[in-house]
């Protein structure tokens, strides 16, 4: 009976019924705090769903800079109606983290609509650890990385990812270009997106010859620090019918976290070091669960932290075989006009990457894509979407979405005829 029961409670429906974001922002150019970012995020969340804050059951709220209960001093902003507050750390990955919670939430029937939000006030220049009189959660992988490749005075993230992609270039014959191609269609796409940190196109001569940072990457091909906050609200299917939402709620088919594996270390892999197994693992638990390909995606939000990240990504997620990214992007299958299009929004290169919102800022535009209120940035006959959220030390979360009803799909085509 047990077994049955919970069954059952795992099998409920979850679905997104309104999504809002900051515009991200260069550290310290808006003077604002991050219960103002937030502030905005949630309230636009609210808007968009069609709900007051006294409708939300629980929340989670995800930052990595900040002290403890920084999630509740968030959300006050918006009311003090003392709901249960989870404050959520998971480095890059913190803000589907906190997505996946309040899905947690739903999904075993312990609540009908949770709010979840991510935001970040950032310090300029690349990151750096905060606490240097404990054991770093990167140790074992920072130790094999200099094992393996030695190590410099460049930033760390970038020599992890910058290795990884230095590591594809020897296994399989990728170019420089290829890197460069990412992060030109990644600039390319954030000039129609008004929630990105930069807008400016570059040519690929001059992506490949800005600044070096370290291996294949230049600074045109890194994410920047950025300030911002996103933030989504959840609810079951009970709750959209109950409120007439099923017009705008986008169900999440399938959202799986991964962490690090034996392979991580014991391959002796940069690849694997920067997350490939762990991504491989969540996608092909998501793709599983929700029954769809990869082939069958049509828009993705991939982290992009570094563009050798989104390279090996492609083939991690199964978008194309292995060894087979550079073909991918030679072929535009990365972006309008090609197979799929990969971070329409700019992706983290030129939005910005608020670590605690990062996630959360993803579900939105996947959201708004498959609603069709893309705007400029709209890809055609988008039916799948699919979200790559990555955090090293380490978590990963792939997730899957679709329009939640058949009348939310018609009303959306007809609106196009």
């Amino acid at each position: 009976m047990l077994q049955a029961a919970v069954a059952t409670r795992t099998m409920g429906r979850v679905f997104v019924i309104g999504v809002g974001m900051t515009k991200f922002e260069k550290p310290g150019k808006r003077p604002a705090d991050y219960p103002e970012f937030a502030k905005e995020a949630i309230t636009k969340a609210l808007h968009d769903a069609k709900v007051p804050m006294s409708k939300i059951e629980q929340a989670a709220a995800g930052y990595v800079y900040g002290d403890s209960t920084s999630g509740q001093r968030a959300i006050y902003e918006i009311g003090m109606t003392g709901i249960p507050i989870y404050n959520v750390n998971n480095n890059c990955a913190t803000g589907s983290t906190a997505l996946i919670l309040a899905k947690q939430f739903i999904e075993a029937g312990i609540n009908d609509c949770v709010l979840a939000v991510g935001f970040e006030r950032m310090e300029k220049g690349s990151l750096k650890p905060k606490y240097n009189d404990r054991t770093n959660p990167m140790d074992k992988h920072v130790k094999l990385t200099d094992e393996l490749v030695g190590f410099t005075e460049a930033p760390r993230a970038a020599q992890i990812f910058g290795n990884a992609g230095l590591e594809h270039m020897k296994k399989y014959g990728t170019k420089l270009e290829h890197f460069a191609k990412i992060a030109y269609k990644n600039h390319k796409h954030s000039v129609n997106n008004p929630y990105s940190q930069f807008r400016d196109e570059y040519t690929l001569e001059q992506i490949m010859n800005s600044t070096k940072i370290f291996g294949p990457l230049t600074k045109l091909q890194c994410c920047p620090t950025s300030d911002g906050a996103a933030a989504a609200i959840v609810a079951s299917e009970k709750f959209v019918r109950a409120n007439g939402l099923e017009s705008q709620a986008v169900e999440i088919l399938a959202m799986e976290m991964a962490t690090d594996l034996p392979s991580t270390l014991q391959d002796r892999s940069c690849m694997k070091i920067a997350g490939y197994d762990m991504t491989k693992t969540a996608a092909k638990r998501a793709f599983e669960k929700a029954g769809v390909k990869p082939t069958d995606v049509q828009v993705v939000e991939l982290h992009d932290c570094f563009s050798a990240n989104e390279l090996i990504t492609y083939e991690a997620l199964g978008l194309c075989p292995e060894g087979k990214a550079g073909e991918l992007i030679d072929r535009g299958d990365n972006t309008y006009g090609g197979k799929y299009v990969v971070n329409p929004s700019g992706g983290l290169i030129s939005k910005g990457h608020p670590l605690g919102a990062t996630g959360l800022a993803q579900c939105s535009e996947l959201c708004w894509q498959l609603r069709g209120l893309a705007e400029a940035r709209q890809v055609p006959g988008v039916r799948l979407a699919l979200q790559h959220n990555l955090g090293l030390g380490g978590a990963v979360v792939v997730a899957i979405y679709r329009l939640g009803f058949d009348e939310a799909q018609n009303q959306k085509t007809s609106s196009k005829l």
